[in-house]
């Protein structure tokens, strides 16, 4: 993708990168975690494309805004693309895991697929792969780091609570 703009768009997990084409974003990219990344050679800085993106961030930071409401552009494979659009459809403080998202998409032997999708995701937050856990309640990888995986479900109210050791299995 050439030619496309970006800002940096302040928040609670550090400076989001932003990019789009004026119209439509296409990356989202947080400051830290093994998929983060800095503007590309030929992207050029200009905020003014970006006010209600950011405003829409802030708010939903500010934990007043609990469905986005931006333009964007998804340049994945098929499939790739029928999982982030599914990841849009998770509601705010709910989370839901790979393989149900996988039968959802009427494939319930994709999870691993879905799984991949989920982690090649170039919207976090707009398309909220953070929502998705492990089938045990598991919090699992993310781009940004589990850090901010964990801050963003914090966020929501949507933190799974913490398997309970069972303490009596090893006696009998």
């Amino acid at each position: 993708m050439t030619g496309l703009f970006y800002t940096y768009v302040e928040s609670p997990v550090g400076a989001l990168l932003v990019a789009g084409d004026g119209n439509r974003l296409h990356f989202i990219s947080f400051p830290t975690g093994h998929k983060a990344f800095g503007p590309k050679p030929d992207w050029r800085r200009y905020d003014a494309p970006f006010a209600e993106a950011r405003r829409q961030l802030d708010a939903y930071f500010a934990g007043a805004l609990k469905t986005f409401d931006l333009a964007y552009h998804l340049s994945g494979s098929g499939f790739q693309n029928r999982v982030w659009e599914y990841l849009a459809t998770i509601p705010y403080g709910e989370t839901t895991s790979y393989g149900a998202i996988a039968r959802a998409l009427g494939d319930a032997n994709a999870s691993r697929a879905v799984g991949t999708a989920n982690g090649n995701n170039p919207l976090p937050i707009l398309l909220p792969c953070h929502r998705v856990i492990g089938a045990n309640g598991a919090l699992t990888g993310f781009g940004g780091g589990l850090p901010t995986k964990k801050f963003l479900l914090k966020l929501e109210n949507a933190l799974p609570e913490p398997a309970q050791p069972d303490l009596f299995a090893s006696r009998f």
